[in-house]
């Protein structure tokens, strides 16, 4: 029996993470937030002096990168970088790595390895279109620009950080961008995959629809 993929992919501050991960839970299927990834790789970058735009080392990096995923937490070379890596410099430098070829390659298998029964749900950017093309279901979810960029803005505000809605604003306009125009792995919604757009959704509900899908898919034996 194959072990079945929920993919969840979309744009940054989506909530999409935050979904995936609940409904991993509520299935008690394995999870894997791919951004963390490459949030750990351009936070490796930073620490041992790798310019984001050095495509040979980074990709070495990439095959080599001492991280684990335990108690809750993401560790990079024994260390807890949970927090580190959720800073915005280190989501920007998620996408600018993560428009490399030779990265994306690098991480594919670290990728795939976390397919282990009973079941995976994933969340990023190309997980239905690349990495999991045989997903049992495949979601797209998004949200207005706007909205991304004030869920973004309480987060940072309710983490006691310093926040300006214009600049996060920009700075999400300017990642679409970026992710979308990339040559490998660009964003974009899959032709099988599920829009589901979370604009006037709560958490419950978008987690409810996809459970919902999930489970119209295992009835039809899709």
């Amino acid at each position: 029996m194959t072990v079945p993929v929920i993919t969840i992919d979309g744009p940054s501050a989506s909530g999409k993470g935050t979904v995936a991960a609940l409904v991993a839970s509520r299935l008690d299927f394995h999870y894997l937030d791919s951004g963390s990834l490459y949030r750990l790789l351009a936070l490796h970058g930073r620490r041992h002096s790798i310019a984001w735009d050095d495509e040979s080392k980074l990709a070495e990096a990439a095959a080599n990168l001492p991280v684990e995923f335990s108690d809750g937490a993401v560790w990079l070379e024994g260390n807890d970088a949970s927090l580190d890596i959720r800073a915005e410099e280190i989501g920007i430098g998620a996408s600018k790595v993560g428009a490399l070829p030779a990265v994306r390659a690098a991480l594919l298998q670290r990728q795939r390895d976390f397919r282990l029964a009973p079941g995976l749900v994933t969340d990023g950017r190309d997980m239905g279109s690349v990495v999991f093309t045989d997903a049992a279901l495949k979601i797209f979810l998004t949200a207005s620009a706007e909205e991304r960029a004030r869920r973004r803005y309480k987060q940072l505000i309710g983490k006691g950080e310093s926040a300006n809605l214009p600049t996060i604003m920009q700075d999400i306009i300017d990642r679409d961008a970026r992710d979308a125009a990339r040559p490998v792995a660009p964003l974009r919604q899959e032709p099988d995959a599920f829009l589901l757009d979370t604009t006037e959704l709560t958490i419950d509900q978008a987690v409810d629809k996809v459970l919902g899908w999930f489970g119209e898919r295992q009835v039809s034996g899709h």
